[in-house]
């Protein structure tokens, strides 16, 4: 399977924003999928996962109740909605699948798929 994610841009800080994760060549069936983004200079950092076939979520604790991450299964897409954004949010976000619920590490997760920038200004 191939993912893409899309939407972000330019935000202010104190907004909201939507990313969105698409499947290609496949499906995210039987996989957790999940969000990650890498500012410069930095770590990828693992965000949040949702389980595709039964939609639990957990999170990292640095983004909880900010961050909250739904799937669409009509659309075939896993979002990841941001809301009360901060000037260090700004990263380029990504998705990818693993096989096992709760992972965080990068080296967990398969089929990553160019991300998207967010910028939020001050």
């Amino acid at each position: 399977v191939q993912l893409q994610a899309s939407g972000g841009g330019l935000v202010q800080a104190g907004g909201s924003v939507r990313v969105s994760c698409a499947a290609s060549g496949g499906t995210f069936s039987s996989t957790t999928v999940g969000w990650f983004r890498q500012a410069p200079g930095k770590e990828r950092e693992f965000l949040g996962g949702i389980s595709w076939n039964y939609g639990g979520t957990y999170y990292a604790d640095s983004v909880k109740g900010r961050f909250t991450v739904f799937r669409d299964k009509a659309k075939n897409t896993v979002t990841l909605q941001m809301n009360s954004l901060k000037p260090e949010d700004t990263a380029v976000y990504y998705c990818a699948v693993t096989s096992a619920w709760g992972r965080r590490s990068p080296r967990e997760f398969q089929s990553w798929g160019q991300g998207t920038q967010v910028t939020v200004s001050s």
